[in-house]
């Protein structure tokens, strides 16, 4: 991520950083109807989006809240690459927190 945005000069927002690393869903509409879902843009920085990719599989594999999150949705049915795709939207949430915050990432953090 650092070497990708310049050490977060070039893209300064998560939001950013989610569309170039192709995690954010685009909705396709003419005019007043929509005819079709919201998809994930094709031209992403395809290895960005592998090793965010890497990261979520990773993190549904440990116990966390991420792998808690994933199956809350797959018990609600969810299909499990879109809730792969809202993982890697969140790490790259939290890692612009975290630089924003100048802060290191404390797991037991609760908010009131």
């Amino acid at each position: 991520m650092i070497i990708k945005t310049k050490g977060f000069s070039d893209i300064q927002s998560a939001r950013k950083m989610a569309c170039y690393a192709g995690v954010a869903p685009f909705e396709y509409s003419s005019g007043s109807s929509i005819y079709r879902k919201p998809r994930v843009s094709t031209m992403a920085d395809k290895e960005l989006k592998k090793v965010l990719h890497l990261a979520a599989l990773s993190s549904i594999r440990l116990k966390n809240d991420l792998a808690i999150y994933f199956q809350r949705k797959v018990a609600e049915g969810k299909n499990k690459m879109s809730i792969l795709n809202a993982i890697r939207n969140k790490i790259i949430h939290r890692i612009y927190a975290l630089i924003k915050n100048e802060s290191v990432y404390n797991f037991n953090l609760h908010m009131s």
